[in-house]
């Protein structure tokens, strides 16, 4: 588990995104030996539910997740699993 990276993840989508709801999780450790986690980088999934996603669809969703990490989509992370949805699609 990487807490600064998980850190540093949170605040580029929360200055970014302004989430209602957000959770990163860092999942590296199910891919130990893998070629990504052998490289430094790790593997984290996210939820994000945020305002920025209303009337987008997936693709565009992510766009704006994947902008927000800028560069620690090539730096930080091997794989990012992503759950994005507008507030009113959350129960």
């Amino acid at each position: 588990m990487n807490p600064e990276r998980v850190a540093r993840i949170r605040e580029k989508l929360t200055g970014a995104l302004a989430p209602v709801l957000l959770e990163v999780n860092d999942e590296s450790y199910k891919h130990a030996g893998h070629a990504g986690a052998r490289g430094g980088q790790g593997h984290f999934s996210v939820t994000v539910v945020s305002e920025a996603f209303t009337g987008r669809l997936p693709l565009a969703r992510h766009r704006l997740v994947y902008a927000a990490l800028g560069e620690m989509m090539t730096t930080d992370i091997h794989a990012l699993a992503i759950t994005a949805k507008a507030p009113d699609e959350v129960a």
